[in-house]
This record gives structure tokens, C-alpha cells and sequence, in this order.
């Protein structure tokens, strides 16, 4: 009897061991973390450079009666160009982003001006311009928004001198003067931290802008003698065309928010 009793006292402690074992603590599994997200909303600044291509449709016409005295030629130029601006973007969804910008650009696109009647050529230079408008951009990725823009804009010529078609001086020329228009453009801008190089903050875009600029009106001014003041006048539209890249920094960027668990 006793034997039977040692025997089953034996098989209960080591149930009770395999038990104790089964109960052990289950090893730590950490929570995912959600994936970080990107916060486009603040403010940014910018400032780049480019190039451009500029198209005018050109007449000329009576100073005295404003009558058409050519056919409209359209005539073309190139330059390069700086622009700085500023501008506010607000993240409205986890994919949509809108914002406003203002900016100014500034250099050397040159455009030929003509007047056949007189065979005589000059070159018309955009010195300066400016712009101000909305954006509506879509992230691609969270740290990569594709947009589109448009807006209003103004643009100063400077002053034509200009020459024989032979290449001779002349005393005739065109004021400088300034002109309004509308512009259209898109682009897209990206964040720097590429390559494993950390740059919060530093953005970079590109991006194609098309403006054009109302018709006006210009009077041919001369002192030659047999050409009076004021015999022709240049009226022209303005259509210009840039391609820019500039470096930008956003002010709230501190890189991507991390959703806690």
C-alpha cells in the first residue's frame, strides 16, 4: 500500500512540474508603430534661377490714327533668369495640400522687336517681373508633392535702341514700360533628405510657368531728321515661357510625425 502511495505521490509532482512549465512567461512581442507621416502645413521661403523662352506678336501701327500698318509678326528670344519668393501651404487631408506664394524674378530674357517699314531691329529686354497665386499639389510620396498653379502677375520691359537691319546705329528707340498678365505652371518639389544625408527643413522644386502679358502700345521716338517723333508705334503682346529650380526651406519641418501606439 505504501509502495502504491509513493508511486502516485511521484507521478503528482511531476504533472505539477510540466504544469509550471507550460505556465512560463510568454517572451514580449512590441506593438507596430504606424508609419511616419509627413506634415506639409507652414510657412517657406525660396529662392533659385532658370531659363526662359519669350514669343511676341508685334504690328506696327500709326502713332496719329492707330491703323494697322503691318501684318502681326510674332518674334522670339531667350535669357536666364533669378527668382526669391515666400509663400503658405496647408496639408488638408492625409494626400491634398493647397497654398498661396508670391514671388519676383529678375535677369536677362531678351525678345527681338522689328519695324519693317522703317527696316529696323532692336532688343527688348524682361528686367524684372513678379507673381502672386494659389497652388493645389498631391503627395505622391509623404515627403513628394506634385502641383499645379496659377495666378497673377506684372512684368517691366526696359527700354529698345534700335539699329539697321545692316547693323547700323540709329537715334530710334522704345521707353521702357510695364505690362499685367496671368500666369499658369506647375512643378514638383521634394525633400532633401536623400542619400542618407539629413537636411530637415531643405526642400528642392522645379517648375514650368507659362505668362502672358496684355497687348500694348508703344511709340517709336527719334530724332532723325527725316523721321518726326512719333510716326509709328509698336504694339505687341508678351508670352513667356520658364523653367526654374530653386532651393527651399520650410520653417516647421522637423521631419516625419511618428503616431505613437
Amino acid at each position: 500500500m505504501k509502495k502504491i502511495a509513493l508511486a502516485l505521490t511521484a507521478v503528482a509532482a511531476m504533472t505539477g512540474s510540466a504544469s509550471a512549465a507550460d505556465l512560463a512567461a510568454r517572451p514580449y512581442v512590441k506593438a507596430p508603430m504606424a508609419a511616419p507621416v509627413a506634415n506639409w502645413t507652414g510657412f517657406y521661403v525660396f529662392g533659385g534661377g532658370g531659363g526662359g523662352l519669350s514669343n511676341s506678336d508685334q504690328s506696327i501701327v500709326s502713332t496719329t490714327t492707330g491703323t494697322p500698318l503691318t501684318i502681326t509678326q510674332r518674334q522670339g528670344g531667350s535669357g536666364w533668369f533669378g527668382t526669391v519668393g515666400a509663400g503658405y501651404d496647408w496639408q488638408f487631408n492625409s494626400t491634398w495640400v493647397a497654398g498661396v506664394f508670391a514671388d519676383g524674378q529678375f535677369g536677362s530674357i531678351r525678345a527681338t522687336v522689328q519695324d519693317p517699314l522703317l527696316q529696323i531691329t532692336g532688343s527688348q529686354k524682361l528686367e524684372d517681373s513678379w507673381a502672386a497665386g494659389v497652388r493645389l499639389g498631391w503627395l505622391v510620396a509623404p515627403n513628394v508633392l506634385s502641383y499645379v498653379n496659377g495666378g497673377y502677375s506684372g512684368a517691366h520691359f526696359g527700354s529698345t535702341n534700335f539699329s539697321t537691319l545692316a547693323g547700323g546705329a540709329t537715334t530710334v528707340r522704345l521707353n521702357g514700360y510695364n505690362r499685367n498678365g496671368w500666369f499658369v505652371g506647375g512643378g514638383v518639389e521634394n525633400s532633401l533628405n536623400i542619400f542618407g544625408i539629413s537636411s530637415p527643413g531643405w526642400f528642392m522644386k522645379t517648375e514650368y510657368r507659362s505668362a502672358f502679358y496684355d497687348a500694348k502700345t508703344q511709340d517709336e521716338i527719334s530724332t532723325i531728321t527725316n523721321l518726326p517723333t512719333g510716326v509709328n508705334s509698336v504694339r505687341a503682346n508678351s508670352w513667356n515661357q520658364t523653367i526654374s529650380t530653386s532651393l527651399v526651406y520650410r520653417f516647421n519641418w522637423t521631419g516625419p510625425v511618428v503616431a505613437k501606439y
